[in-house]
């Protein structure tokens, strides 16, 4: 048997996703002088993390004197149904690997960036919400601030740094697109 039929492609790519469950999909870092390590936050797909016990507190603590709201993962819903949505595609690229017809490669493709793209933007929407919707008796103002951290790259918030990256999860999120992107590509030549 051929590695890199569609079928085992598509097949890796679920693990791809799978990788979701047990690493985060984003991180974000905020480095400034008292910060000189940095302090960095985990986004997975059901839960956001630190790097230490007390990052997400700290970092309430830092959005408290800029107006922010707190990051209350318990009222953010995508945390709630998110591992419900990697399941979903975990399950249809095992039944684009199982069925092994060009058609439904494409639709597993097509469903998976769909998603991963609504799911970018959702991120972006989160992001803009917390940055832009700032208490107006915040003890900082400055007159046209916003506190939105970039959506992929580095960028300074007054005197904090903030990084903003894929974790493990998203890359592997990253190849398991590219992979039934393969795989869509390989059902296609042999359907000729």
């Amino acid at each position: 048997m051929k590695l890199f039929t569609p079928r085992m492609l598509s097949i890796v790519a679920v693990l791809c996703l799978s990788m979701l469950y047990f690493f985060p999909l984003w991180e974000v870092t905020l480095i400034a002088p008292q910060y000189p390590d940095g302090v960095s936050m985990y986004i997975w797909i059901h839960q956001i993390t630190g790097d230490t016990p007390g990052t997400l507190q700290n970092v309430n603590i830092l959005n408290h004197y800029v107006g922010m709201k707190a990051i209350e993962p318990d009222s953010i819903p995508e945390l709630t149904y998110f591992p419900y949505v990697v399941a979903f595609l975990m399950v249809s690229g095992l039944l684009a690997a199982w069925v092994n017809r060009f058609e439904v490669y494409l639709t597993f493709l097509l469903v998976f960036g769909i998603l991963a793209v609504l799911g970018i933007y959702d991120f972006y929407l989160w992001e803009y919400d917390y940055g832009h919707d700032l208490s107006p008796t915040a003890p900082i103002k400055v007159p046209g601030m916003s506190y939105q951290p970039p959506l992929l790259g580095e960028k300074y918030l007054l005197n904090f740094l903030a990084k903003s990256y894929p974790g493990l999860g998203g890359w592997a999120m990253g190849l398991g697109l590219a992979l039934s992107s393969l795989a869509t590509f390989q059902a296609r030549r042999v359907k000729k």
